[in-house]
């Protein structure tokens, strides 16, 4: 049986919600071709906390738009209940998650559930996740995320989170939420523009661009703690970080010594190195999965394109060559493919390309797409929009056929990232 860890809770519990929370609202606009059947009866134990935990399980499967989710019934189950595998069989489940959610002696919540495959009729496993009231749906997400492995293979990412910048009412706030848009929190509110955040390897820190001095500057900011100090503040501009996969570096975009430039630089500002050299502009870094090239867009061949270069430096090699725009590139958490936002007729779209055929899709069918932001299981991809002159955000899966819509009513969303697995 495993615990959440308590550094997830220490993480976020400390972020301060220094503006009123908004919490983005999710549309699901695409689902898979063939979804997993999988019922989700109701646990048993205290009926008020089951109901969070049960509802933020369901609700996760649903949202990846692999599941179908087959109606229990109201049949309540533990995790030691008998399992009738003919007759959930015939409801049309190929799984049936049960369990239970209490007090333990403590005071603390437990969440406790197994998982079991109704064609087999045998158990797949089950955990033990120990909480607290504040970090409840915290549970519900883990549950999820071992139920949707367990069926597909693949890691979960239901308990990652995102960051995106927030602009409402004159002011810009840097908020950190649940994959699906709940628990909102305000890390850093300003009245300057804030760009550009990426988060760091281990989850526990954010460097970002921030306005607030009249110019940009690169800072990096620990959730747990709130501190932050300054990476970058050169004559010029200052931006575009990118983490290395190790977390000791940042690549970096300075103009300090004329055009904008690729540079790396210790995360505590020290070591700063110049990578590239051209007469164009270089921007937008992002480093290779294994940290051994960096990839960026540049316009050094007349028109903004995607290159790679070596992480020490050195020549620079072209990668798109579809189209007379490509910018923002982000590879895959796996290696495989890279997407990129094209301009195609005049819209500006995602893309994907698979790195080892060259091929190239366009997911989207929108006008103004920008920052792509893979999941850490390289299956889905966040891109901030806009639609009716206001920005939100959109997810969708690396196949293109699963889409979901992020908004909140009450500004325009920007900038989004999308965290790594936390341990």
């Amino acid at each position: 049986m495993s615990r959440i860890s308590r550094r997830i809770f220490l993480l976020f519990g400390l972020l301060t919600a220094t503006f009123a929370q908004a919490q983005l609202s999710i549309e699901i606009t695409g689902a898979g071709a063939s979804r997993i059947p999988v019922s989700i009866a109701d646990f048993a134990g205290d009926p008020t906390l089951s109901r969070i935990v049960v509802g933020t399980v369901r609700a996760d499967l649903e949202r990846s738009g692999l599941f179908k989710l087959v109606d229990p019934a109201g049949m309540m189950l533990d995790e030691n209940a008998a399992i009738d595998y003919p007759a959930w069989k015939a409801r049309g489940a190929d799984a049936i998650a049960a369990g239970s959610v209490g007090r333990t002696a403590d005071g603390r919540i437990e969440a406790r559930f197994r998982l079991y495959d109704t064609q087999k009729g045998v158990a797949l496993g089950g955990a033990a996740y120990v909480t607290n009231s504040a970090q409840l749906r915290m549970a519900g997400h883990r549950i999820a995320d071992f139920i949707y492995e367990k069926l597909t293979g693949e890691p979960g990412v239901f308990s990652t989170r995102i960051a995106y910048v927030l602009k409402a009412r004159g002011q810009y706030l840097l908020q950190i939420a649940d994959a699906d848009g709940q628990g909102a929190a305000t890390a850093l509110t300003s009245s300057e523009p804030i760009i550009s955040p990426v988060w760091s390897p281990d989850g526990g820190r954010l460097a970002y661009v921030s306005f607030e001095k009249k110019k940009p500057v690169i800072y990096v900011h620990s959730l747990a703690t709130g501190q932050r100090h300054i990476v970058a503040n050169f004559k010029g501009s200052n931006s575009a970080p990118a983490w290395s996969p190790d977390g000791r570096k940042l690549a970096v975009v300075l103009s300090k010594d004329g055009n904008s430039q690729l540079y790396s630089v210790n995360v505590d500002g020290s070591g700063l190195q110049r990578l590239s050299q051209s007469a164009g502009i270089d921007t937008e870094p992002r480093y290779s999965p294994d940290g051994a090239a960096i990839y960026f867009t540049s316009d050094r061949g007349g028109s903004p394109q995607i290159y790679r270069i070596d992480a020490n430096g050195g020549a620079a090699q072209r990668v798109t060559f579809e189209g007379s725009y490509n910018v923002s590139p982000r590879p895959s958490p796996d290696g495989r493919s890279l997407a990129f936002i094209a301009r195609r007729d005049g819209r500006f779209q995602l893309a994907v390309m698979d790195l080892a055929s060259r091929q190239v899709q366009v997911l989207t069918d929108s006008t103004k797409d920008e920052s792509p932001s893979f999941a850490p299981n390289s299956r889905m991809i966040l891109i901030a929009t806009e639609v009716g002159g206001r920005g939100l955000l959109s997810a969708v899966s690396a196949d293109g056929r699963i889409k979901q819509r992020l908004s909140i009513a009450a500004g325009d969303v920007r900038e989004p990232a999308w965290g790594p697995f936390l341990k």
